[in-house]
């Protein structure tokens, strides 16, 4: 699968003061000029460390990621664009800084209004079994994208990872500015935020490659299965009445029709309409 362009995440540098000597050193007899010599060498390798950019820091550290990601690939996910996505984007980034430091655990954390960032492991699950999909192996990358319930904006990151473009639509006006916000400084061309009513999908940009929800309803609204492509595939929890839960449904459309699957069980938030 074609690897889509990352975003550019950059740390801050930290830079050394250059070291001065203290004045009684000009009261000391001059060095022999071998001496000289080697001072002068340890002298510029000591300055050359300290100019260094220090790694692995806390939070912003790759090894943080790292170490979700073999978690994840342990756990049995063998999708590589997706652990590679996940590699990539920081989610500390994307939740409360009070949260931070369990931004790499495997757990849904609160995003306010009611709303949750989902663990990791089952956004890596989604997004999997996106790629699987019949556009998304012919293409080698999920190609056209609706988020359904863009939250925090962590999943859109992801998104505009793995496809070309991704219109994501957030029905609470609180959550878009926020993701807007998080998304700032790493937003592509290719990805467009809209402030509307998910139900609906977004009819201006269809037919996608890739549909995926990020709330349940009782059933998959008839918008989103209008507006995927043929050899699209979508993805969503919806009400099981067998379980009395909610389960992750893969819809196919081929040629000839639609196909419908049946997977995990799921907790998402309640899938409303209107915007709000």
């Amino acid at each position: 699968m074609t690897r889509a362009p990352r975003f550019p995440l950059a740390l801050d540098r930290v830079g050394a003061a250059p070291r001065t000597r203290p004045a009684t050193e000009l009261l000391r007899p001059q060095r022999p000029l071998q001496h000289a010599a080697q001072h002068a060498q340890q002298q510029a390798l000591h300055e050359a460390a300290g100019r260094a950019t220090p790694a692995g820091l806390g939070l912003d550290s790759a090894a943080m990621r790292a170490r979700m990601v073999q978690r994840l690939r342990a756990e049995g996910l063998a999708c590589e664009p997706v652990l590679e996505a996940l590699a990539r984007v920081e989610r500390h980034r994307f939740v409360d800084t009070a949260l931070a430091n369990q931004a790499y655990e495997d757990t849904s954390l609160p995003i306010g209004l009611g709303q949750t960032i989902s663990k990791p492991s089952v956004v890596a699950r989604m997004l999997a079994l996106l790629c699987e999909g019949a556009a998304a192996r012919a293409q080698g990358h999920l190609g056209s994208v609706l988020e359904i319930g863009t939250g925090c904006g962590y999943q859109a990151a992801l998104l505009a990872e793995l496809g070309r473009s991704v219109v994501s639509i957030e029905r609470l006006q609180a959550l878009h500015d926020k993701a807007r916000g998080h998304l700032a400084g790493v937003r592509r061309a290719g990805l467009q935020l809209v402030y509307g009513d998910g139900r609906l999908g977004h009819a201006p940009r269809a037919p996608y490659h890739s549909i995926i929800a990020a709330a349940g309803g009782d059933a998959l609204p008839q918008p989103w299965i209008d507006q995927l492509a043929v050899g699209g595939r979508l993805v969503a929890p919806t009400f099981d009445a067998a379980s009395g839960g909610q389960v992750l449904v893969v819809i196919d459309r081929g040629a000839a029709g639609l196909q419908r699957q049946r997977h995990d069980a799921v907790h998402f938030v309640p899938l409303k309409s209107g915007a709000a």
